[in-house]
């Protein structure tokens, strides 16, 4: 296992003047919930994710060798980058990458190097309410190694994708969970082997083989721009009444279902992912100050999906992220029967009926290599 020292780069074996890459990174969903964070984004607990497939931002990272190289200076860089959101600049992301280019120049000295043109979209609709930053951050980063490799070609895999986690934690804590792996692990966590605060890990053990293919079904109840931050909500954690007791159960309920991940037991995954959304949003509704990120539709649907579940037996449950959307967890194997379910009872609660259909995947993926 990689410490942070190991990733910081000394001299390249390799010379590069211009190229690109283009990387997909999806979105995760976190089944035991990361809230409240250290200093250099450690996580106060650890956490487990489902790795999303159709959910992406797919990332072109163009770069060409700058006349005036900065990267030698190790206080100060100076940073050349455009930046394009589907097609057209976006300046107002221009400063949070800034912030991650200087987070993370420390790793990659090359950056002052070369000016870079990022071009970037997601696959689900700008402004829908799910959050980008992890599948953003994850395919910048992934794009950034590749670049690195080049540059290095005698880069071990381990190191690559370990490094990639461990850069995109720095640009947004959950995007470690989006570079590989369908189960993916982030935080030290005693019964985990190779868990670590600085980047995630695949889950080490057999999964179940009710959990392949799981499905998740994303209902889109407000698409509005948060009152809170998450960044704001993670700070609100330092002096929570709840914030010890909550971070001991986080590491209890990862062990649990680390359990149930391996011998596939339905009813019991049910119970602590629910149990952890809940508690998700009881420590915004308990901090000071309090907030509330779900809205009435939010609570109709949770209450739609206990009475079907009740009433058919079927495996359905519910997860939400710090916001007022619904992720509808199920197996494949009854996958008609719930989007039936979702069409003919929870599409009335979703802004303008809209809900998008996921299923785990596999983490980022190289597109193109020039």
């Amino acid at each position: 296992m990689f410490s942070a020292n190991d990733f910081i780069s000394a001299t390249y074996s390799n010379t590069i003047e211009k190229g690109s890459f283009t990387w997909s990174a999806p979105s995760n969903i976190a089944l035991v919930k990361y809230w409240g964070k250290k200093d250099k984004q450690i996580p106060a607990n650890p956490s487990v994710s489902f790795t999303l497939n159709n959910c992406k931002t797919i990332t072109k990272l163009t770069f060409v060798k700058r006349q005036n190289d900065t990267s030698k200076c190790a206080v100060q860089a100076d940073f050349s980058f455009d930046l394009f959101f589907e097609g057209k600049p976006k300046e107002d992301f221009k400063p949070k990458i800034q912030k991650f280019l200087e987070r993370v120049h420390l790793y990659l000295p090359f950056l002052a190097a070369y000016h870079f043109t990022i071009d970037t979209q997601n696959t689900f609709p700008h402004s829908s309410g799910i959050a980008s930053s992890a599948s953003g951050m994850a395919a910048l980063a992934m794009n950034f190694m590749s670049l690195e490799k080049a540059l290095n070609p005698e880069m071990t895999d381990d190191y690559f994708y370990q490094k990639a986690s461990f850069l995109a934690r720095l640009g947004s804590g959950s995007a470690c969970r989006s570079i590989k792996g369908s189960v993916v692990v982030w935080g030290t966590h005693a019964n985990i082997k190779g868990s670590s605060d600085l980047f995630g890990v695949e889950f080490p053990n057999v999964i179940h083989e009710n959990f392949k293919n799981y499905q998740d079904t994303i209902l889109l109840v407000d698409k509005g721009e948060k009152q809170v931050s998450s960044t704001i909500g993670h700070d609100l954690m330092h002096n929570h009444p709840f914030a010890e007791r909550r971070f001991a159960q986080a590491h209890e309920n990862l062990d649990q279902l680390s359990t149930i991940l391996e011998n596939g037991n339905l009813d019991e995954f049910i119970k602590i992912v629910e149990s952890e959304a809940l508690t998700l949003h009881a420590m915004m509704m308990t901090s000071m100050p309090y907030f509330i990120l779900m809205k009435p539709n939010t609570l109709e649907i949770i209450n739609a999906i206990w009475k079907f579940r009740n009433a058919t037996k079927i495996p359905i449950c519910f997860t939400l992220d710090a916001g007022a959307n619904v992720h509808v967890l199920y197996p494949e194997n009854v996958c008609e029967k719930v989007l039936q379910f979702i069409k003919d009872e929870l599409v009335g609660y979703c802004q303008n009926g809209q809900y998008i259909c996921d299923e785990i995947g596999i983490g980022s993926q190289l597109i193109i290599n020039n």
